[in-house]
């Protein structure tokens, strides 16, 4: 554990090192309390801004104001009197399901449900807790303590594919080709409603919302908030209520396409952060409505699937692609759906 070399003044205990967050290079000048808000998603606005006022946010080793705007290169250290949680993630025995491995990297598939590394109300049960029991020094990104492994990540409820480093090359490499946008990612969405235009690009920022600090929300006109992101969408088939979207990330923000398809006004079928969970399209008719709900206990979760993934081999150089099927919950209600859409 990191301890903080200098408290505030009139503190005499020891701080201790909670975050370390470097500003990007293209980093837009922004107010310090803005830029910590989209990066802590556990902290209120009030708390960051006593914090930054208590003399426990230094930049670049010095104390500054809540106004202070962050620059290019910032070295951002939040420092508090008590020691941050044990970063140490306990080994668990739960099953990985390995598509590939080798010395350098593993690529597995998360079943829905399964939270990637611990973290605020889900310590233990990750992907992360079965990698540290199924494999030994994994290599660890620099401020991603508690994470060893994990150059990408994706939400609790969303199935699919993620490559996992198995050494520092491939550590290394792999977090060069996703800072690059080199990696190929491609997802399976099933949205409300059928896009206009059929194929297109959002390019829009996001950050999170100051209602709700779990949700992310779009900053259309950037108003100095929110991260850049870019998603790429193509409808492959519309069931006049529902649409099923080929989506492929250029960045990788949290909750991404969750947050632009919401945008966009076609969330994610039951997708109840983002307001999926409700009936968007059609009537409201007592036999429609049950079919909806009926779906909806099928795929008890956002309807998402990271079905591809695409990078270069870090030691061979060779392009790796992997590709997987569609869930077994996604298929039945894509087939429900067909079968309304047919009879009525």
């Amino acid at each position: 554990m990191k301890h903080y070399p200098e408290a505030p003044e009139g503190e005499d205990d020891e701080l201790y090192e909670h975050h370390r967050i470097v500003a990007d290079k293209k980093q837009q000048l922004l107010r310090l309390d803005k830029f910590l808000m989209d990066r802590l998603p556990n902290v209120t606005r009030n708390r960051l801004q006593k914090a930054i006022t208590d003399g426990f946010v230094k930049v670049n080793d010095g104390k500054i104001k809540s106004n202070y705007r962050v620059h290019p290169g910032d070295v951002i250290v939040i420092a508090l009197p008590e020691p941050p949680r044990d970063t140490e993630v306990l080994p668990e025995n739960i099953p990985l399901n390995i598509m590939f491995e080798d010395d350098d990297l593993l690529v597995v598939y998360k079943e829905a449900g399964m939270v990637v590394h611990p973290a605020y109300q889900n310590w233990s049960g990750t992907l992360v807790n079965a990698l540290t029991y199924h494999f030994q020094q994994l290599p660890t990104l620099p401020g991603n303590h508690g994470r060893p492994g994990l150059v990408h990540r994706i939400d609790k409820d969303t199935s699919g594919l993620l490559v996992i480093a198995k050494s520092e090359l491939a550590m290394q490499h792999l977090a060069r080709q996703f800072f690059d946008h080199s990696i190929e990612r491609t997802y399976l969405a099933l949205v409300w409603g059928e896009p206009e235009p059929a194929e297109g690009t959002i390019n829009v920022p996001l950050g999170r919302s100051p209602k709700d600090r779990r949700v992310v929300q779009a900053y259309p006109e950037g108003e100095g908030y929110g991260r850049h992101a870019i998603t790429h969408y193509k409808t492959l088939h519309t069931l006049r209520y529902v649409s099923l979207l080929q989506c492929r990330l250029e960045t990788g923000r949290t909750h991404q396409i969750r947050a632009h398809l919401s945008y966009l006004g076609h969330p994610l079928f039951n997708d109840a952060m983002y307001g999926g969970d409700k009936i968007l399209k059609g009537t409201t008719f007592s036999k429609y409505k049950q079919f909806v709900e009926n779906c909806f206990k099928i795929i008890p979760r956002q309807a998402l699937h990271a079905k591809s993934l695409g990078f270069t081999h870090p030691r061979s150089g060779e392009w790796m692609q992997f590709d997987t099927e569609l869930p077994d919950d996604m298929k039945a209600v894509l087939e429900k759906w067909e079968h309304y859409v047919q009879h009525h």
